[in-house]
């Protein structure tokens, strides 16, 4: 990914700021960032072209975390990608899901130890 980013800021000539920028009417592209407006614009544009009906910006960002935390990131750095200012924040954000593949409780090899009666 990053390499694709580093071909298209190279293209662009984008060499500090913002890397998603607004682009005007009139085709000429600004320093600022992109409306709240243009970004589920184009998330709703790229869902409905990949057959996704519904799908909202903030499904992306919670969709990012959970795989991030899936494939063995830090809590920490999800936090601060997400911005959350406190860890328990992003601990419910993420929620917990039960992996029955990998059940933590198939690596417990539990002996059942067999107690003698007195009367034995």
């Amino acid at each position: 990914m990053k390499d694709r980013l580093d071909l298209w800021t190279g293209a662009a000539e984008i060499t500090e700021g913002k890397i998603l920028r607004a682009v005007g009417k009139n085709g000429k592209v600004s320093g600022g960032s992109l409306s709240t407006t243009a970004v589920w614009k184009i998330v709703l544009h790229y869902a409905h072209r990949a057959g996704i009906e519904r799908l909202t910006p903030h499904d992306l960002r919670r969709t990012c975390a959970k795989l991030r935390r899936r494939s063995g990131g830090d809590l920490e750095q999800i936090q601060f990608l997400l911005g959350h200012s406190s860890i328990q924040t992003t601990e419910r954000y993420l929620g917990g899901e039960q992996d029955i593949v990998n059940a933590v409780n198939d690596r417990i090899f539990a002996r059942v130890k067999k107690f003698q009666s007195s009367s034995d």
